[in-house]
């Protein structure tokens, strides 16, 4: 799915696991905890390579903005009674802490993962596609070009003919 969808589609998800959470048990709890992970999962494994910065980037943002929800809505939720506003957006962060960081840490991995995976079978594809694809680059040796050529320089006997030198031409005063 587009990182869109997939930012409307969290979104989503994370106020239905809000809403069941706190209409079972008044709080935020581990319900929350281990659906908010898995909702980073599924996220994770649901957007296009083309949306991987728009999900690697949305845990944290999407957990600030329920504690920023339950601190207008229902601030005992995430605090205590008479916490400032302030202190309710930071409780529910730090209350929450553990499953942000195992939301991030699966995301990137998942993330990471795929991009991997992406990228060894589009090479795959590319070697395939070539017309060397029979050729191992990374072992053979480089081609090499080897030309016969006469040598530089060319003597000529005529056969049947004395070897002699030509005349010196040397000077002598008398």
């Amino acid at each position: 799915m587009s990182g869109g969808r997939v930012n409307r589609l969290a979104v989503t998800v994370c106020v239905l696991l809000v809403a069941a959470d706190v209409l079972v048990t008044g709080r935020l709890g581990w319900t929350f905890d281990i659906g908010f992970v898995a909702l980073c999962i599924g996220i994770a494994l649901a957007v296009h390579p083309s949306g991987f910065f728009r999900v690697g980037v949305m845990p944290p943002f999407l957990l600030l903005g329920i504690s920023l929800l339950l601190a207008v809505v229902d601030r005992q939720a995430v605090a205590l009674a008479n916490d400032t506003f302030v202190q309710a957006v930071v409780s529910g962060l730090a209350h929450h802490s553990g499953a942000l960081f195992a939301g991030v840490v699966i995301t990137l991995v998942v993330l990471a993962i795929r991009h991997r995976v992406t990228h060894v079978r589009r090479d795959r594809a590319e070697r395939q596609a070539s017309p060397y694809a029979y050729v191992n680059l990374e072992t053979s040796p480089p081609p090499t070009r080897v030309t016969s050529a006469e040598p530089e320089e060319k003597s000529t006997t005529v056969v049947g003919s004395d070897d002699v030198s030509p005349p010196s031409s040397t000077a002598s005063s008398s």
